[in-house]
Parts: C-alpha cells; sequence; structure tokens
C-alpha cells in the first residue's frame, strides 16, 4: 500500500530494464514483477476495481457503506440524547462544575450569560430495546432495535470546516483521503459499471443557511485520484456530459477512445506513470456510465409500495428521499461506498422551526432506508452510518424563550448511530452529563468510530497505511484509536 511500488509494480519489463539496466538486482526484482501485474493487463477494468492483495483482512461483516452526513451539526438534545432534569434548569446559567472552563466558540463567548435551553421536544421509548428518541423522528424511531446508538462521540475541532475534514479524513488537516476514498483503494468495487465510491449532495428544504461543502470531504488526498468520489448531480444530468453530443453516436465514441487509448498506452510505456493508468480507467468508465447512469436514476421499475415507503418527494430528483434511494440502488449495484450529505443542520438560532423541517425533510426516507434495506436482504451486509461533524450546546445562543433558541457548536459529546453489517442494534452506548455536555461513561473518538467502521469491512485500521510524507498514514491518524467491539455483532 505504497504509491511507490504502486508505481514500480506498473512498470513493464522493457520499461524496467531500459531505466535501471541489466542488473542482478534489477533482474530479482523483474522476476517479482513478473508474478504480478504488468503495464499490459493493469488497464483490465476488473484489476481497476479489484481489492488490494491481501484485503479484507478477515472475513467482512459488510460489503458496502452508505454513510448520511448531516452537514453542520444535529443537535443531539432534541434528536437522541433524553435529559428531562434539564427542565428543571430552564433559564439558569450553566453551571461552572459542568463548563469546566472548556472552550467555546467566538459566536457565544461574548454572551453576558449562558441560558440553559432544555430541548422542547417530547421524548418517548421505542422498540423492544426501548431507546429514547424525539418526536421529530417517528419513521427513525421504528427502526431503533437495527440501530446502535452513539451517545458519547467526541472530536477535536469546534467549528465546521476543520470538523468536517476531520469526521470525513480522520484529520483536520486538508489533503488526506476521506473514508470512501480508502475504502475504494482498499476494496475495490463489484461494479464495472459505475464508480466505487459516489457522492450525493440532496437539496433541503428548511430555508436556513448551510455550510459550504468541500469537495476535501470526498477526496482521494494523496492516494491516486481515481479514488474520488463521483458526485452525482441533482439537477440536470447527473453526471456532467454523460450523454453523447448530437451527431456523435455510441459508435464513434467508442473508435474515439480507442484511439484516444492507444495513445494514452504510448504515453503509458514511455513514462509508467499511474495517473495514466487512472485516466484511461476514467475514460473507460465514463463510458460505460454514459448506459448505467440513466438506468441507475431511472426509478420506473420501483414498485409502487416502495416509492411510497420513501415518501412523495422520491420523484423528485435532488431531494434526500430520492438520494436515499439511489444509494441503496448503487450498493445494490456493487457500489463499495455512497456518502450522501444532508446540508442545513447549523442552527444557531430558531432552532424549533428549523430542525423540524430538517427532521420532516429526513426522517422519513431514512426509516425508509433501513427498512428496505432489511426487506431486501441487503441491511446484514450494508453498513449504514448516521451523524454530523459535531453536536449543540445546552445553552442557547441568542435570546431563550419557552417556545424559541439556538444552539452554539459542541465537540464535548454528541450522537451517531450505527446499523447493519456488522453492528448489533438494538443498544445504546456511552453516556453523557445531565447537561449533556460532558461524557461519563465510554467515550467514543471520531477516530475510534472509523477504526469500527473499517472493522466491519474486514480491514485492521492498523495495517490499513500508505507512506507518505515520511509517515505511514492511515485514516484512523498516528495515535492509538480503538475498534469499539460492544457495538460489534
Amino acid at each position: 500500500m505504497n504509491p511507490i511500488n504502486d508505481h514500480l509494480w506498473a512498470l513493464n519489463r522493457r520499461q524496467f530494464l531500459g531505466n535501471t539496466g541489466i542488473r542482478l538486482g534489477g533482474l530479482g526484482l523483474g522476476l517479482c514483477a513478473a508474478s504480478s501485474l504488468n503495464a499490459g493487463d493493469s488497464v483490465n477494468s476488473n484489476r481497476m476495481h479489484a481489492a488490494l492483495p491481501g484485503l479484507p483482512h478477515f472475513a467482512p461483516k459488510a460489503d458496502s457503506i452508505i454513510y448520511l452526513h448531516m452537514n453542520g451539526g444535529p443537535a443531539q438534545l432534541d434528536m437522541w440524547d433524553y435529559k428531562p432534569k434539564l427542565a428543571e434548569f430552564y433559564d439558569q446559567d450553566l453551571p461552572e462544575t459542568i463548563r469546566k472552563g472548556q472552550r467555546i466558540t467566538t459566536m457565544t463567548s461574548g454572551q453576558t450569560r449562558l441560558p440553559v435551553a432544555p430541548s422542547m421536544f417530547k421524548f418517548s421509548q421505542h422498540g423492544q430495546c426501548g431507546t429514547w428518541v424525539s418526536e421529530l423522528l417517528p419513521h427513525t424511531a421504528k427502526c431503533v432495535d437495527d440501530i446502535a446508538l452513539v451517545k458519547s462521540v467526541h472530536t477535536n475541532a469546534i467549528n465546521h470546516d476543520p470538523a468536517c475534514t476531520f469526521v470525513m479524513t480522520g484529520s483536520e488537516v486538508p489533503g488526506k483521503p476521506s473514508l470512501g476514498s480508502w475504502l475504494s483503494y482498499g476494496l475495490g468495487s463489484e461494479s464495472n459499471d459505475l464508480p466505487s465510491f459516489v457522492v450525493l449532495t440532496p437539496t433541503w428544504k428548511s430555508g436556513a443557511a448551510a455550510q459550504a461543502l468541500f469537495t476535501r470531504m470526498w477526496s482521494s488526498g494523496f492516494l491516486s485520484s481515481k479514488y474520488t468520489g463521483v458526485a452525482l448531480r441533482h439537477i440536470g444530468d447527473p453526471v456532467l456530459y454523460v450523454q453523447n453530443p448530437p451527431g456523435v453516436s455510441a459508435q464513434n465514441r467508442r473508435a474515439m477512445l480507442d484511439t484516444l487509448g492507444a495513445l494514452n498506452q504510448r504515453t503509458l510505456d514511455q513514462l509508467g506513470d499511474p495517473e495514466t493508468l487512472t485516466r484511461m480507467a476514467q475514460y473507460e468508465m465514463a463510458y460505460r456510465m454514459q448506459t448505467s447512469v440513466p438506468e441507475l436514476t431511472d426509478l420506473s421499475h420501483e414498485s409502487a409500495a416502495t416509492l411510497e415507503l420513501y415518501g412523495p418527494d422520491v420523484t423528485k430528483p435532488g431531494t434526500f428521499a430520492a438520494s436515499t434511494l439511489l444509494a441503496r440502488r448503487l450498493v445494490e449495484r456493487g457500489v463499495r461506498a455512497v456518502q450522501l450529505l444532508h446540508r442545513g443542520w447549523d442552527q444557531h438560532g430558531n432552532l424549533p422551526r428549523d430542525l423540524r423541517s430538517q427532521c420532516e425533510d429526513t426522517d422519513q426516507a431514512i426509516g425508509a432506508l433501513l427498512t428496505d434495506l432489511k426487506q431486501r436482504g441487503m441491511l446484514d451486509r450494508t453498513l449504514v452510518v448516521w451523524g454530523g461533524e459535531f453536536g449543540r450546546t445546552v445553552y442557547s445562543q441568542g435570546t431563550l424563550t419557552k417556545d424559541n433558541y439556538g444552539r452554539d457548536h459542541h465537540p464535548r459529546n454528541f450522537c451517531m448511530w450505527m446499523a447493519g453489517g456488522g453492528i448489533k442494534g438494538g443498544q445504546v452506548y456511552g453516556e453523557t452529563d445531565d447537561f449533556s455536555y460532558n461524557v461519563v461513561d465510554k467515550p467514543v473518538h471520531i477516530n475510534d468510530l472509523n477504526a469500527t467502521i473499517l472493522h466491519c469491512l474486514g480491514i485492521d485500521h492498523e495495517r490499513f497505511t500508505v507512506k507518505f510524507q515520511g509517515l505511514d498514514q492511515r485514516l484512523t491518524g498516528v495515535e492509538s484509536p480503538v475498534v469499539v467491539k460492544e457495538l460489534l455483532a
């Protein structure tokens, strides 16, 4: 798992002997290369989507992942972290014994008070497991017996850009590969007609301002660019220029690509650059996507019962409902990783109104996705992850009233959940204090969660490395994250 080695393996005999001369060491390495890949077969589509040698490290419980990222930071207090005692502290200042002098953002650090704002939403228990869920999530609540809710997630960053970069790449420093890119690189794909890593960025209804989505959240970083997530558009063609222009037939396109492939092969023979392989493979993938993408987005063959399950927005391209159904169809067709990023969860003010709108936009579709996967026998092999980049504060940002409040960023604890392949559902893991401000039991760092995700897909995060800038880089960083084994089935 080393870019230098990738380059060496891609050399054919003529390149190798021409560049290094006929020496004993060169002959030895040439013999090794003869048993592996050469430039002649490396453009084969199956090879481009194959897993790395030795991966998965052990039998995986999940074959694919659907990652539902609620961009902006969902308020855990109003959705998952039930704190009934907070009603007694309404409009009282957050006790210093709870805050403990911890850093807060500049958006509330200048307030004269930090008034406690209990959730105005009702909670009730659901499923055989009895998990407490907000009234905002009636559809997801029906699926809690399949969900492992983690209430004690914490992160390093307190602002959106570094926090989003961190949750998706395991580092606040830009330039690292995203989770989906790591999986695409290591495990490849079972589909030759669709990319191994696909990104969906649906619309949102709340009308609230939303944080920008940076491509680094699905970038391949220092890995080859072929592992970057392919973002499907929700307006117009899902992929730009996927259709041939007027007057260009499929036969003409095929002839053009064959000629272009021959020219690229000459470049590869001369230079042996792995990025030339990427270019050749991506041209071929684009050609196959001219057929596979229209078929993917055509929902006419979905049953009326399935469409009804996802809700009335499912037939509107670009909606969250349509995107979740596409996510199911993508993994059904062998795509390894689907990343769905829904914006508008940054409720610094007017939280009751905007959070309700966000949940109405997503809840039915999420419940439908879990139900649909389960009905088709796919949930056991598909890992579904839900979460944001951090949580929200217990105290109100701005004016607090009985029916309105806002919440600031809070990285100390927030809720995420996992369901499906490799996960033991019907459980709540970790606990926070009575103010949902600090973890008091079983803390889970973001990279602990990433290590657990990799484990479900058959990867030992400590052995899944790439040499870059003098380090054995990995998704889970250079510290010592652990797989949360209690979450595993």
